[in-house]
């Protein structure tokens, strides 16, 4: 599917669903432009009305894409999947296929929504025991179904949505100091795909917004 414009991401550099997306685009080759949304500056950029008429769940990401406004990266990345060229991103094969839904699914909605921005500055001092529970709550499910469907990657041998969502949910238990070493499957998928360009080139740690003092 051809299209004149630049899709545009309104996103923040360290954002696991901003990554998400900025990762398939990379896979899939696709030129887009960024709009840095500071999520703590002036209380959260994501608040302000002009954004609300983007994602009025005042979330990123937020993907501008061929006339419509689409505001999870999930639906982002399956959109893009089935419109664009490129490796593929979820499996022909129908059971591998329901095997990354059910991966990404348990990423997205069950580990990554409850250590969030939000859901942590409502959880205020215990914040990171209150993290590091949720992740490896997930990670202690996570890692006997991969045991299960991995090959090279999440599912076999392709990357795939599952991987997408793998590795900014690895990015942040270290962040949160969770001792991933418990987790060899995850641990070792994590490190084959941090050397591959496309989750490289799309890293927080070198975004138009990252912070000089972290910036690679």
């Amino acid at each position: 599917m051809a299209t004149q414009t630049k899709p545009i991401l309104h996103g923040y550099f360290r954002s696991s669903c901003s990554w998400r997306v900025r990762i398939a685009f990379a896979l899939k080759g696709i030129e887009y432009d960024q709009v840095p949304v500071n999520l703590i500056q002036d209380g959260g950029q994501q608040h302000t009305e002009q954004f609300k008429t983007l994602n009025p769940m005042q979330q990123v990401p937020a993907v501008e894409i061929d006339g419509f406004t689409f505001s999870q990266s999930l639906a982002v990345i399956q959109y893009i999947d089935e419109t664009r060229p490129g490796p593929r991103l979820l499996p022909a094969d129908s059971k591998k296929r329901a095997q990354v839904r059910m991966i990404s699914d348990l990423i997205a909605s069950g580990i990554q929504p409850l250590q969030n921005l939000h859901v942590i500055q409502k959880i205020g001092a215990d914040k990171v025991h209150w993290a590091q529970y949720f992740i490896e709550r997930g990670f202690q499910a996570l890692e006997p179904i991969l045991k299960q469907t991995a090959g090279k990657y999440c599912v076999g041998d392709e990357i795939s949505m599952a991987d997408i969502c793998l590795v900014p949910q690895v990015y942040n238990a270290e962040r949160f100091k969770v001792d991933v070493g418990q987790y060899p499957t995850i641990k070792k998928i994590n490190q084959t795909l941090v050397e591959i360009e496309a989750f490289k080139v799309s890293h927080p740690s070198c975004q138009p917004d990252t912070p000089a003092d972290i910036h690679a």
